[in-house]
């Protein structure tokens, strides 16, 4: 280290307080020598005016002075803002314990007691010009990193923003026909996504999705998969395809769509990512439901007046495999719920460790079964939340949630 505040830049000011001249005189000419630039000043009140003026990179400080004492002078300087960080060292004729102590009490960085060796003046005024210099340099990566860290936590509260649009803004206006939802990012973007769509006359489409892992990678695939899987009303949605003549469409079933996104999104090594898929079909003139999983749980079903029970399906993740999906379907009668899930709710883990698992999660359910649907939709992931305490979410949690009323027409099972 030379007298140069930073490679390259000018050199470092230092301004010196003391109320002999002899001893300004002496200091002056010593640093001077080594390159300074040297503001001598002969008491406590200028060296405060001439520090606020133009703040320098270090001050040597006398203690004993008329008027203001050099403890004084420091105290002043650390109550400013400016000059707060700007390193203090003391020199001083003064050689008790407690002067030394008091010294540092205010503020100073070091203590130095006359008479005093040049080598030794000029090795610890390079020391702390140093750390000076580290410290601003500190700050400075600091505030960008704030920055970019701002301009980051914009980015990804945008991003939550768009990903937001592909949720249930409102449950399709259909009769007899009640959804509910929950979903809760363990991360700023979720890997989840799920929605509920009205395919016309009188279906509709209900699909949980989870894409492996978490963040940006994540959400991107997430929201490229959820477009596709738009209502009939966007020209991407795949949700429906061509019927023949007359520009006519049908609704496409469940297992192609599945086997559709799978041709689309093959498994890309480079990613290591996949995305699971629960995909059904509601006539709710019926009560037949028609559904398809690609490695997603099966929905569960809650009979009016009876237990739950997990519906089976077969299928891979999308993009592992090329063989067929298999589609199934179940009955749904007045009063019955319909329960799609992302693994992120039997596999919430709790402070021991253990996980919710899916006996919790029929248990619940089963519960909710006097309450209305939002509201045990609500109530599931409350428990899910007191289940795991103080422990992240290491998953995204995401419920969607039919039930059938009686104004259906449907009748009891």
């Amino acid at each position: 280290m030379n007298a140069e505040a930073s490679e390259g830049g000018p050199p470092a000011s230092i301004l010196i307080v003391d109320d002999t001249p002899a001893n300004l005189q002496v200091l002056t000419g010593m640093l001077k020598d080594r390159g300074y630039r040297v503001r001598p000043v002969p008491g406590g009140r200028l060296a405060l005016l001439a520090a606020r003026r133009d703040p320098p990179d270090l001050i040597l400080l006398d203690i004993n002075m008329p008027e203001v004492s050099g403890y004084e002078v420091c105290e002043q300087l650390r109550a400013d803002d400016v000059l707060k960080r700007v390193p203090v060292i003391f020199i001083s004729a003064l050689t008790e314990q407690l002067d030394k102590v008091k010294a540092f009490a205010v503020g100073g960085v070091d203590y130095i007691t006359k008479p005093f060796q040049m080598e030794e003046l000029h090795a610890r005024v390079e020391t702390h010009l140093k750390l000076r210099r580290l410290q601003i340099e500190l700050e400075a990566t600091n505030a960008r990193l704030a920055l970019t860290n701002a301009r980051r936590s914009r980015d990804l509260k945008a991003a939550a923003r768009i990903q937001e649009t592909f949720l249930p803004r409102a449950a399709p206006r259909l009769p007899g026909a009640h959804v509910a939802w929950a979903y809760r990012p363990c991360d700023e973007l979720g890997g989840d996504g799920l929605n509920v769509v009205a395919l016309g006359s009188g279906r509709l489409g209900l699909y949980v999705l989870d894409v492996s892992g978490h963040g940006v990678a994540a959400a991107l695939l997430a929201v490229a998969m959820c477009r596709l899987l738009s209502p009939p009303s966007d020209p991407s949605s795949i949700l429906i395809r061509p019927g023949g003549a007359g520009g006519r469409f049908d609704v496409t079933p469940p297992a192609e769509v599945a086997a559709r996104l799978n041709r689309l999104f093959p498994f890309d090594p480079a990613t290591s990512q996949f995305t699971t898929l629960v995909y059904g079909i509601l006539e709710t003139a019926t009560g037949e439901f028609r559904y398809a999983s690609a490695g997603h749980p099966g929905p569960v079903h809650l009979p009016a007046g009876a237990d739950p029970v997990p519906l089976q399906c077969q299928g891979s993740p999308i993009g592992l495999t090329e063989g067929a999906f298999e589609e199934r379907t179940a009955h749904l009668a007045a009063g019955d719920r319909l329960y799609l899930y992302s693994d992120g709710v039997t596999e919430a883990m709790g402070p021991t460790g253990e996980l919710f698992g899916e006996t919790r999660l029929l248990a619940a359910i089963g519960r909710s079964r006097s309450e209305a649907l939002r509201d045990g939709v609500a109530a599931l992931e409350s428990e899910i939340a007191q289940w795991c305490g103080a422990v992240s979410p290491q998953d995204d949690v995401s419920v969607l949630a039919l039930e059938v009323s009686a104004a259906s027409g449907l009748g009891e099972a």
